[in-house]
């Protein structure tokens, strides 16, 4: 997406490291978009980050698609308290603080305000979530069912014209 992006002139493509507090996380991404014409805004996010899309379209009532999205991650997670590595850089760690959970719970949104805001991709092959969760959470919304793939959808090139499409991005 980002290679994408950086060829489209005129648009804004922010995709930043993300702290590991929800609360946190949240924080640093609505004072980044807090300027920007919300009529003109799209959110993505991926795993736990499709979980953070929810909750920022929900904020800014624009559109977003979700891959493969984290559908109660305060139940996932609660597991991993303690030293954690990064998923695209085991290099780095992070510490997963037991209170982090409960910044999770308080970003669940409860019931979806516009469901066709959202375009959710769910890859049967996920080996990390499970499809089915994602199909049922965003049961009233545009559920594209990907048999096979992974977690991080690696047929991702496939299904980008479509992605964008919903984003009101031009192809």
């Amino acid at each position: 997406m980002a290679a994408w992006a950086a060829d489209q002139a005129g648009l804004t493509f922010w995709c930043p490291q993300l702290p590991p507090s929800p609360a946190q996380a949240m924080q640093l991404v609505m004072a980044g978009v807090a300027q920007w014409p919300k009529a003109q805004m799209a959110v993505m996010g991926s795993s736990l980050g499709g979980f953070y899309a929810t909750w920022v379209a929900e904020q800014t009532d624009c559109p977003a698609v979700l891959i493969n999205p984290a559908v109660n991650p305060a139940r996932d997670l609660a597991t991993y308290i303690g030293e954690q590595t990064h998923w695209h850089d085991t290099a780095q760690s992070f510490f997963f603080q037991p209170e982090f959970v409960d910044e999770l719970r308080l970003l669940e949104v409860r019931e979806l305000t516009h469901p066709t805001r959202y375009q959710v991709w769910a890859a049967t092959g996920d080996e990390v979530l499970d499809w089915r969760e994602m199909q049922a959470r965003y049961a009233a919304c545009d559920v594209r069912v990907v048999a096979g793939s992974d977690h991080a959808l690696s047929c991702f090139d496939d299904h980008q014209p479509a992605m964008l499409a919903h984003l009101n991005l031009s192809v």
